[in-house]
């Protein structure tokens, strides 16, 4: 089994994930595919999307062996929610 390592830091990572998913991705699935998983190689902007993060990833790795994957939730600000949900700005 091949261990992948990053290439970049945390935030470069972050950056190049963020502006290929806005830049070329986010236009083409977010009016119909709320809540699905984008795993998206870094270096390439190749991309594969589910229902299931680890699906979206195992589909991504099998084409990439080497991806640098960086993963969004389309239409959410976050992968995963923590804490119990609809308790934002309550006392």
């Amino acid at each position: 089994m091949t261990i992948r390592q990053p290439r970049y830091s945390k935030e470069e990572f972050a950056r190049r994930g963020d502006e290929i998913y806005n830049r070329d991705i986010r236009p083409l699935v977010e009016a119909d595919n709320k809540g699905k998983f984008v795993a998206i190689d870094i270096e390439t902007g190749a991309w594969e999307m589910d229902a299931d993060a680890l699906t979206a990833c195992d589909r991504l790795v099998t084409r990439l062996p080497d991806s640098q994957t960086w993963l969004v939730r389309v239409g959410y600000p976050s992968l995963h929610h923590i804490g119990p949900r609809g308790m934002r700005g309550r006392s």
